[in-house]
């Protein structure tokens, strides 16, 4: 008899044993890391790396990070040496990769904007003379912007500091991403136009036919753990006993997700305690607003996650 050894199987199972199920690239530096940073701890996904110039870092037991700029992070995902990333939306669309957004993150909020120096003697895109000499960090979106539009311009691919190039004669105009608008406005320019908005977004290659099972899952429980952080910030849940007889008013000062939760008090008295969600913004009204019909033991938490 001939004796050989058995063949593994070949399975789409995962042991615990078999080291992170997910890598996840993460920005290096900048507000776009610290703020990812933030959200994947108040997710209990807890960034923890040998040093602050570690490469690579523990997510957990089924999650690891990789730490490269954000604009690598496109082709990094698509490649396959992270399963999944956080980048800006500007830098996917700019990659013209095949990544696509899983979940929009809410932070880096910012536009990408058309800019010209406050003396040009034009106000929209159709009134850029042709062949205008366009300074930009994002030459493709810049490129199909211009396009669509129907205007022949030049563009001048720049890594940064593009606000100067109008003033050095390097170019007519610019595109550039802004948040507030006030450094182009030190620097002696005017916005013409909006490109796009962009946020941070957590990112997956469009393709995953490829993925086992596990991958699938995992990356599900990881949207699902930063969506409910997400839909936490900015609401508050807030506590209060309030007359039985005033109930109707209760409803249109806490309509809540889907109405506030009417709980019976104890000793079935004259009060009733109502729980709800209710946004940051608007607590101060709605204390005061409980209090003119007789609310009582009023108490406001924040909260760490919510699921809808």
């Amino acid at each position: 008899m001939l004796l050989t050894d058995p063949q593994p199987e070949i399975s789409g199972e995962r042991t615990n044993d078999d080291g992170p199920i997910l890598r996840i690239a993460l920005p290096n530096k900048g507000r776009l890391a610290q703020d990812t940073r933030d959200l994947f701890n108040d997710a209990g996904l807890e960034v923890r790396a040998l040093s602050d110039r570690a490469l690579r870092a523990s997510l957990g037991s089924e999650f690891e990070a990789i730490f490269v700029r954000a604009q690598d992070i496109p082709e990094f995902v698509l490649d396959g040496a992270a399963d999944a990333g956080v980048t800006g939306l500007d830098l996917v669309a700019e990659s013209q990769s095949g990544v696509t957004s899983r979940l929009d993150l809410g932070y880096g909020r910012c536009r990408l904007v058309v800019a010209a120096r406050d003396e040009s003697a034009f106000d929209t895109i159709s009134e850029i003379p042709p062949l205008s000499r366009v300074a930009t960090a994002f030459p493709n979106i810049t490129r199909r912007f211009f396009e669509d539009a129907g205007q022949d311009v030049e563009i001048v691919p720049m890594s940064g500091a593009a606000e100067i190039a109008p003033h050095l004669g390097i170019a007519d105009i610019i595109v550039d991403l802004v948040s507030t608008g006030s450094t182009l406005r030190t620097n002696g320019l005017r916005e013409v136009s909006t490109i796009m908005w962009s946020t941070a977004q957590l990112v997956v290659a469009r393709d995953r036919t490829q993925w086992p099972g596990f991958k699938e899952t995992a990356l599900q429980e990881l949207s699902t753990a930063l969506e409910s952080v997400i839909s936490a910030r900015g609401q508050r849940y807030l506590m209060a006993n309030v007359p039985r007889d005033r109930l109707s008013e209760v409803r249109q000062i806490l309509p809540g997700l889907n109405g506030p939760t009417v709980i019976d008090v104890l000793d079935g008295g004259t009060h009733l305690a109502v729980h709800a969600v209710v946004p940051a913004s608007a607590i101060y009204r709605t204390i005061t607003d409980l209090k003119k019909i007789g609310g009582e033991g009023i108490l406001v938490t924040r909260i760490e996650r919510l699921m809808r």
